[in-house]
């Protein structure tokens, strides 16, 4: 009981407690000055700014990885998608090829075994129809009219020869004593050509080729100019007998006017009659016309007629020697060309191999007669 009493009077001593309070409300004038000082600082601002920019792209950055991700995976789906049909493309063509390579192969199979029944088909008819002695004489008529016929039909001795050349092989391969009259009557011809006058007619056929090309660059008569034969050396003497003395006014228009006479009239010798003007168009034409000429006797060197062969080449030489610059170089090529083509003979007797055709002939006939 005495201890309740003495409690309120112990409430006081918190009340005194405001009194240290007073103190404590001392403090917010010093609050109210420092936050305006907070604010403007710079540094703090700026801070802040770079804290805000810097989330802000992260923000920003973790969004576009977010999106590239996700784009990333979407193609490298279809890239997978793709791949599998690829995949599958790739085995149906392995597949198609399998059974092509499968087909092929059984068609090339039927084809060697139609190749090897008609090779043994063949063969047989080949031995039913004739037997290797008949064989062998075929080759040998074979020969010996491919060398008839370019004798006869185009003159050609050394297609000849070698065909005789070829039939003598076979013989002396053979080695058989029934063959020796052919082989003597091959070697008889063998001779007869051979001694015969060889003519190159297709080196003869290329220089008129070449003439025929050369003739649009062949330069004409008339288009050449008159050479000055006047020495150039009498204009230093008269420089320096000009600065030596000066003459008189009288003496320069002499001079100039019998320089201008001297100008007008040119005397010139020609070694030939003179040449013949022609139009642009009628060059034209003589330059064609000597072309045909020279094409015809070039057909004629094939055709081996000496006649026309010269008689083209002469004309040939002829307008050369008129309506071109002899002194150039071109054209006493061109003339020398044509002179030597036609001296030249192409036109030969050509023997005929009838002793070689008579005794495989009769070797045919040998045989035919034994059988009967």
């Amino acid at each position: 009981m005495n201890d309740t009493p003495d409690l309120p009077p112990a409430s006081p001593a918190p009340a005194a407690a405001p009194a240290p309070a007073a103190p404590a409300a001392s403090p917010l004038p010093p609050k109210a000055k420092s936050h305006p000082g907070v604010w403007a600082n710079p540094w703090l601002l700026v801070a802040l700014a770079a804290v805000g920019l810097a989330g802000w792209q992260w923000l920003e950055t973790r969004g576009k990885l977010t999106g590239t991700q996700q784009e990333v995976a979407k193609r490298l789906a279809d890239s997978d998608t793709l791949v599998r049909e690829a995949r599958t493309l790739a085995r149906q063509s392995q597949d198609a090829t399998a059974q092509l390579t499968a087909k092929v192969g059984a068609l090339e199979a039927k084809l060697a075994e139609s190749q090897s029944q008609q090779a043994a088909l063949e063969n047989l008819y080949q031995e039913l129809a004739r037997n290797r002695d008949e064989q062998f004489l075929a080759e040998i008529d074979q020969n010996l009219s491919a060398a008839s016929q370019q004798l006869q039909l185009a003159g050609n001795i050394q297609a000849a020869i070698t065909a005789l050349q070829a039939a003598e092989a076979r013989l002396a391969r053979a080695e058989q004593p029934r063959l020796v009259p052919l082989r003597k009557a091959i070697a008889r011809d063998l001779d007869k050509l051979k001694s015969l006058p060889y003519a190159d007619v297709p080196g003869m056929s290329l220089r008129l080729e070449n003439a025929v090309a050369a003739v649009d660059n062949l330069p004409l008569a008339f288009e050449t100019r008159p050479r000055n034969d006047e020495p150039s050396k009498t204009a230093p003497g008269r420089d320096a007998k000009a600065g030596a003395e000066e003459p008189g006014l009288l003496a320069r228009l002499g001079s100039d006017i019998w320089n201008e006479v001297k100008g007008l009239v040119r005397i010139q010798r020609f070694d030939r009659p003179e040449p013949a003007l022609l139009a642009p168009d009628q060059s034209l034409y003589l330059r064609e016309n000597l072309k045909l000429r020279l094409l015809n006797a070039r057909l004629a060197l094939l055709s081996r007629d000496q006649w026309t062969f010269r008689n083209e080449l002469k004309v040939s030489q002829d307008w050369l020697t008129r309506f071109f610059d002899g002194r150039d170089r071109n054209v006493a090529t061109a003339q020398n060309t044509l002179k030597q083509l036609a001296s030249a003979e192409i036109s030969i007797d050509l023997p005929q191999i009838n002793d070689s055709l008579a005794a495989l002939k009769a070797l045919k006939q040998g045989p035919q007669k034994d059988r009967k």
